[in-house]
C-alpha cells in the first residue's frame, strides 16, 4: 500500500506534472485552494479533473478569498489590469532562463504560505508525511515564494510548529527544472496536460498573452509538442512538434 502525501493541485500545468510525479510513489491527497483569483471556476474544473484522473479519493478545496480582500495583485484585484508579456520573452532563445528582475503584478503577496500552512494542517490531521507542490524557481515569474530557499526555512518552521511526533517535509520535485523539461516530464510520466490550465485572465480559451501564457507556449515550442489546450489566437507551434491527446 502507497504511503500517503498531500499535493496542491491549482489545475496548472506545473501541479500536474508534480502530481503525476507524487503519483508515481504516493497514494495522492488532492488539496485546492480558490483564493479570489481571476480564472477561480477554471482552475477548480482543472483541479477536479486531473483528480479524477489519478482516482484521488482524498480531496480538500479551501476558500482563501480573503486574498482577494487584501489585493494587491492582478489576480485578485480587478482594478490592476493583467499585463501582456514582454516582447523578450518571445524572442528569449531555447538556451536562456527566463528568471524575472522584478516582482511582477501578478504576485499574489505571501500567497503559497496561506497554502502551505492549510496543506501542513491536513497533513498532520491526515498522517501525511509529505507535500508536494509545483513551485518552479527558473523560466518562471520571479515569485519570492517559489524559491528553494524559500522551502528550507518553511520545512524549519513545520519542525518547530507541529507535533514533536510530527515527521512533514515539503517536496518541490520541478523546482530546478525549465518550463520545457517540465512539460517533457510530463509527456514522458503521461501527464493529462491537456487538463491543465495555466491563462491568468481567460477560461475558455487561454488569451495566449500574458506571462503564464507565453511561458507555457514557449515550453511546450522548446519542448517540441502542440500544446491540447486551446488559444483565442492561432499558435505556430512549429513544423516538427507533436500533437498531444
Amino acid at each position: 500500500m502507497k504511503e500517503l502525501a498531500v499535493v496542491l493541485i491549482s489545475g496548472g500545468l506545473d501541479s500536474c506534472v508534480t502530481t503525476a510525479i507524487a503519483a508515481e510513489r504516493y497514494e495522492v491527497a488532492g488539496l485546492h485552494v480558490t483564493y479570489g483569483q481571476r480564472t477561480a471556476a477554471r482552475e477548480r474544473r482543472a483541479f477536479d479533473e486531473i483528480a479524477d484522473f489519478y482516482g484521488v479519493n482524498e480531496r480538500l478545496v479551501a476558500d482563501l478569498r480573503y486574498l482577494r480582500d487584501i489585493g494587491g495583485s492582478a489576480l485578485t484585484d480587478e482594478r490592476i489590469p493583467v499585463p501582456r508579456a514582454p516582447d523578450s520573452l518571445w524572442r528569449a532563445s531555447p538556451e536562456s532562463r527566463v528568471v524575472s528582475s522584478s516582482i511582477p503584478v501578478t504576485y499574489v503577496p505571501f500567497r503559497n504560505t496561506h497554502l502551505l500552512a492549510i496543506a501542513v494542517s491536513w497533513s498532520e490531521v491526515l498522517g501525511a508525511r509529505r507535500i508536494f507542490i509545483g513551485a518552479v524557481a527558473e523560466d518562471s515569474s520571479g515569485y519570492p515564494d517559489c524559491r528553494p530557499e524559500y522551502y528550507r526555512v518553511f520545512n524549519q518552521l513545520i519542525e518547530v510548529g507541529t507535533r514533536p511526533e510530527t515527521r512533514i517535509d515539503v517536496v518541490t520535485p520541478i523546482i530546478h527544472m525549465r518550463k520545457s523539461e517540465i512539460v517533457q516530464k510530463g509527456v514522458a510520466l503521461g501527464a493529462p496536460l491537456q487538463l491543465s490550465w495555466s491563462c491568468y485572465q481567460a477560461e475558455d480559451r487561454a488569451c495566449g498573452q500574458c506571462e503564464s501564457c507565453v511561458l507555457r507556449i514557449r515550453a511546450f515550442r522548446q519542448a517540441g509538442f502542440i500544446d491540447p489546450i486551446p488559444y483565442a489566437q492561432p499558435v505556430d507551434w512549429g513544423a516538427e512538434a507533436i500533437p498531444l491527446g
